[in-house]
């Protein structure tokens, strides 16, 4: 995924409900439509849901529509699973290859690009393993090890905790391996940011979290993602899924849609675009372009001409 700024189709109407492929498109009670539900569960990463973008996202959808967004903040592995379970309408999460997963076994339907930032490297001034300014994140990792500076995990299956087990895994070294230095917290962004502040160690976060947190914390970034020309390795593109309905008939599948094609239209899109902490745009819409990505619904690695996945359900 190369990051890039997108522009907004401008000249789509503000206020409709776009984005919904293949989908009939959903009006609201007070226009006559027949969305059934009161309350949408919404499962998500504790990004979106601690930097307070839910909120700006959630409060003109409900008022739109008279519901109820029922918000839980999980890490991404557990968002999923709690979705799996049948006990969430619509996820929100950002670890791609995890997303396909819980496509091919069935458990999600109409997946979107949303959004994107990226991952940054923070940790405490004095920079111990000296990777400051460099643009090979690998590299930072290696050196981190090998000078064994405190390093704080998330450790809690995010999609933060999965791109950071990549990226060690790009080292070949084994997490499994490492003595003290390394600490996982079990938590969300927000703990694991605190506790690197304590521990005047390294961490790798989400660029919103971080930027919505700065002030608050003795750590300033030592590795840039794509977003400041770095590694595109530290690319963070976000997706929206609806639970199947076909597999968990309980699920609130049209409240669902409607919301992802809100959120995936041009109200929702300018809301994301707007949306500011400490003066620093936080997330970076994707749904909609002048230059549209088609094969947003296709799962990475997939090519059709090699004969791959091409009947998953990710293409719908």
């Amino acid at each position: 995924m190369t990051i890039q700024r997108r522009e907004f189709v401008a000249a789509l109407a503000t206020g409709s409900v776009a984005g919904l492929a293949g989908c009939a498109s959903l009006t609201s009670d007070s226009d006559g439509g027949s969305i059934t539900g009161e309350t949408l569960t919404l499962t998500t990463t504790s990004s979106t849901y601690n930097t307070g973008l839910l909120d700006e996202l959630n409060a003109p959808f409900e008022d739109r529509y008279g519901v109820t967004v029922d918000a839980v903040s999980q890490g991404t592995g557990q968002a999923l699973e709690t979705a799996r379970n049948g006990d969430s309408d619509v996820v929100m999460v950002h670890a791609r290859s995890l997303e396909d997963e819980f496509m091919r076994e069935g458990y999600g339907v109409n997946r979107r690009d949303l959004m994107y930032n990226d991952f940054v490297v923070v940790g405490g001034p004095d920079d111990p393993a000296g990777i400051g300014g460099g643009e090979d994140v690998v590299a930072s990792f290696e050196a981190i090890a090998e000078s064994e500076s405190a390093f704080v995990s998330r450790g809690d299956d995010s999609g933060t905790h999965t791109k950071e087990l990549e990226l060690w895994d790009e080292t070949g070294l084994a997490v499994e391996e490492f003595g003290d230095w390394y600490a996982e917290v079990g938590a969300g962004m927000g703990d694991a940011l605190n506790r690197a502040t304590q521990l005047d160690a390294y961490t790798l976060s989400d660029r919103g979290t971080y930027l919505d947190m700065q002030d608050e914390l003795d750590l300033e970034i030592h590795v840039q993602g794509p977003i400041e020309g770095g590694a595109e390795l530290l690319a963070n593109p976000y997706g929206i899924v609806a639970v199947n309905p076909a597999v968990h008939d309980h699920v609130e599948y049209d409240l669902a849609m409607a919301y992802i094609g809100f959120i995936t239209g041009p109200e929702g899109q300018e809301l994301i675009e707007n949306y500011t902490a400490n003066g620093e745009q936080l997330f970076y819409p994707e749904a909609l372009s002048e230059d549209p990505n088609f094969r947003q619904y296709v799962p990475e690695g997939w090519n059709g001409a090699d004969g791959g996945e091409s009947n998953d359900s990710s293409d719908g």
